[in-house]
Formats: C-alpha cells, sequence, structure tokens
C-alpha cells in the first residue's frame, strides 16, 4: 500500500546477497520511476502511483518523432469519449458541481488564455475523477506534459472569437450533459471537442 515502509538497504542486502551499493542504486532507480520515495534519515516507501513516467515517455515519443500529434489525440479522442460517459454515469453531486464551476471559470477566462489552459486542463482531470476509474486519471495525467505544449497552438490557430467560444461553450455543454446524467449526450460533444481541436491542430500545420 501507498506509504508501506520497504526494508532496510543493510536488510535487503543481506537477504539478496548483494551489497548495498547494489540495493541503493536500485532504491535511486525506484524513485526517479516514482516508484517508491526516498527521503534522507528514513526508510524507503511505497508511492503513491502517478503519471510522471507515463507522461516522460509519452513526451520523449513526441520529441523523437516515434508519436505524433495527431497520434495522441486520436488516443485522446478514444479516451476521453469513454471518460465523460462514465462520468456521466457515476459522478456525485459534488463532482458535477466541481465540473460545471471549472467550465464556468473557463467561460470566465476566455481573454486569459494562461488562465483558460489551466481551467482546461482541471476540467479533464475531474472528469476522469469522476468517472471512478483510476487508470484513466493515470493517463490524463500522463496527456498533460504534451498539452501544455500544444494547447497554445491549437487556441492562436482558431483565429475568430467565434471558434474561441465555440472551444469554450462545448465545455459547459459537456459539463451540463455530466450534471445532467446524459452520457449519450456527453460523449457527442466530447467526440465534437476533439475533432474540432485536430482540425485547429492541423490548421495551424501539426501532425
Amino acid at each position: 500500500m501507498p506509504g508501506d515502509k520497504l526494508p532496510s538497504e543493510a536488510l535487503l542486502s543481506k537477504e539478496l546477497h548483494v551489497s548495498r551499493t547494489v540495493v541503493r542504486e536500485a532504491f535511486r532507480s525506484l524513485a526517479a520511476m516514482r516508484i517508491i520515495e526516498l527521503a534522507v534519515g528514513r526508510r524507503a516507501t511505497v508511492a503513491q502511483i502517478d503519471h510522471g513516467a507515463m507522461s516522460l515517455m509519452i513526451e520523449h515519443g513526441v520529441h523523437t518523432d516515434q508519436i505524433n500529434i495527431q497520434q495522441i489525440y486520436d488516443v485522446r479522442r478514444t479516451i476521453e469519449t469513454r471518460i465523460v460517459t462514465l462520468a456521466a454515469i457515476r459522478r456525485s453531486d459534488a463532482e458535477a458541481a466541481e465540473i460545471l464551476a471549472l467550465a464556468a471559470r473557463m467561460q470566465a477566462s476566455i481573454a486569459d488564455p494562461a488562465a483558460l489552459l489551466e481551467h482546461d486542463l482541471a476540467f479533464h482531470t475531474a472528469l476522469a475523477r469522476a468517472s471512478r476509474n483510476p487508470v484513466y486519471s493515470l493517463l490524463i495525467g500522463a496527456f498533460q506534459g504534451i498539452t501544455r505544449q500544444t494547447w497554445p497552438i491549437g487556441w492562436k490557430s482558431r483565429p475568430t472569437q467565434a471558434a474561441r467560444d465555440l472551444m469554450v461553450t462545448t465545455h459547459v455543454d459537456i459539463s451540463r450533459a455530466v450534471a445532467a446524467s446524459d452520457p449519450q449526450q456527453a460523449m457527442v460533444l466530447m467526440s465534437l471537442h476533439f475533432d474540432e481541436s485536430v482540425r485547429a491542430l492541423l490548421t495551424a500545420g501539426l501532425s
């Protein structure tokens, strides 16, 4: 379980018949992958799972041209239509209120792209939590690094206020469908959102 203590370096060294240096290096590698947590003067503990290692792998794939942005958005579209479907079915009243509030914050910050981006990321994260599947939360978190890089490009490629309004109002409509427990409408709107996002990125020259 997260927080559980691991055996000491000395004990593992003795039980595994390896030097403490080998154990220490193994601990450092596991900590780099965020599988365990290390602190000076304390025994290593099991880490809470997070998206760090997956995020690095995705960003590495993009930066070395092994994965392209269109492929990422294709996967995100598949994942997020399922997420929003489950969120509409499983969300609590508190989660519905949070999702509605984040969409409203997006609408209120339409003139401030940096703030809008942060509310957008929080919106998709909240949907993933409401799906009640922690794997989806990990995946959404893992995509955030690339999203931070591509989102401003997509925003700038929407040249008219009407196009920018459409992006934000689609999020508002998604939030209302989730609050209304309407999975079909939520899925349709999320599909529309990703189709428009891919179109904007292609317009900007990203493939």
